[in-house]
């Protein structure tokens, strides 16, 4: 109900500082000439989907160029609300306003960037719908992480495998069963299965973890169900990390998702080895399974581009995990976890943990936590939240340029202890 002149001097008055109202398309850029000390975008909304050109492009580069807080209105102009891509440019945030609910784009991609601090605002027209994905936070994750009864012992508390390791790529099981080992997780039983060849390697690394060789062939693992069978009775196997793509990976893997009746998690190699000899396995199966993909092992387990995996990953994440009925984990800056009917976005973590080693440490604290929980499904999203949480404190100790996967397992313990 204001005019333009009507609303400066009402918002003036009433928090004590000159504003200007303009529009990028009626009058001239020249105002940006003038110094500002914070800018509100409100150029476009959640419903751009075409590139920006013309005025209003020139204005969205003069305002990020400005040096000004910049604050923006539900969405930051030019970026995609549903999959955070960037239509050619992009108003950078320092803060965005979410109008009632957060939207996908804010996190997704580019998004996680270009929107600074995101903050929602209720207005009450909730439009909340079950199939929204769901982003969870310490409130949440607390009651998978229990205050324990000082009268208990390491039964009570589930026994994982991590099954991985061969000649070529030694320290990425290493790494899985290094977040177990010292109780990080929870979990109150750890055994290491590894190539019967790499044995010294590995013996005493981790003396809180009990070792089950496995027949090889120069250090790589050969297909051999008697010593399956021996890991048949663990709550919880992590399986691929650093075993090498082959046919006798594939095999075992098969052999596990036919007799075994706990949680199986499926990482890096695992994952590998069943895009080159058939997706098809994970049909038939016993057990839970839970993946754990990049974006590059997720393009090859789906025969999908990674462009296209990008500007979709929710609802191509959820497809593919109803249509072969396990929990994925869509590993990227920001991860998707879901089963097919529900999913969580999990937004902590930091630019340091994007190297060799970070996605092995998580299959690692995935199968600790969830040998304690009825719902693996939050129980996935939950241990993603505190590997994160664990990262951020890792980069802040150190930095996003030196620290490394076993900073972040340090951290573990004090992401869970901020929980409380």
């Amino acid at each position: 109900d204001y005019t333009r002149a009507e609303a400066q001097v009402a918002i003036s008055k009433k928090h004590g500082f000159a504003v200007t109202v303009f529009s990028v398309f009626e009058d001239s850029l020249e105002i940006f000439n003038n110094k500002y000390d914070i800018i509100v975008d409100c150029i476009f909304g959640t419903g751009l989907n075409r590139e920006v050109t013309g005025k209003a492009k020139d204005a969205i580069i003069k305002i990020n160029e400005s040096g000004a807080f910049i604050v923006a209105c539900d969405i930051p102009s030019g970026l995609n609300a549903d999959n955070g891509t960037i239509f050619g440019v992009a108003v950078k945030a320092d803060l965005t306003i979410a109008i009632q609910e957060f939207k996908t784009g804010h996190f997704l991609n580019d998004g996680i960037d270009y929107s600074g601090k995101v903050l929602a605002k209720d207005i009450g027209i909730s439009v909340w719908e079950d199939s929204f994905a769901m982003r969870l936070d310490s409130d949440d994750v607390v009651k998978f992480f229990p205050s324990r009864d000082r009268n208990t012992h390491k039964g009570n508390f589930g026994k994982v495998t991590v099954f991985g390791g061969s000649k070529n790529y030694p320290g990425s099981v290493y790494l899985s069963t290094l977040s177990l080992s010292a109780l990080k997780s929870g979990t109150g039983y750890v055994n290491l299965a590894i190539p019967e060849s790499l044995f010294s390697t590995y013996a005493l690394k981790n003396p809180e973890c009990t070792i089950t060789t496995v027949k090889d062939n120069d250090g790589n693992v050969v297909f051999d169900n008697n010593t399956l069978d021996k890991l048949l009775n663990y709550n919880a196997i992590a399986i691929g990390m650093g075993l090498g793509v082959s046919l006798d990976v594939y095999e075992t893997i098969e052999y596990l998702l036919l007799n075994y009746n706990g949680t199986l998690i499926i990482d890096a190699d695992g994952l590998n080895s069943i895009s080159q000899y058939g997706i098809s396995v994970l049909k038939n199966k016993k057990c839970t399974v839970i993946l754990t993909p990049h974006i590059g092992e997720f393009s090859r387990l789906s025969s999908l581009q990674k462009q296209e995996i990008l500007a979709n990953p929710i609802e191509l994440a959820k497809q593919f995990a109803k249509e072969y009925g396990v929990i994925l984990v869509l590993k990227n800056a920001v991860s998707i976890i879901t089963d097919g009917d529900k999913a969580f976005i999990n937004t902590t973590g930091c630019s340091g943990m994007a190297k060799g080693g970070s996605g092995d440490v998580l299959s690692g604290f995935i199968a600790g936590t969830v040998v304690n929980s009825v719902d693996v499904l939050e129980a996935t999203a939950c241990a993603c939240y505190v590997f994160g949480k664990a990262g951020e404190i890792a980069e802040k100790t150190d930095s996003a340029y030196t620290m490394t996967a076993t900073d972040t397992i340090n951290c573990l313990g004090k992401a869970i202890e901020k929980l409380y």
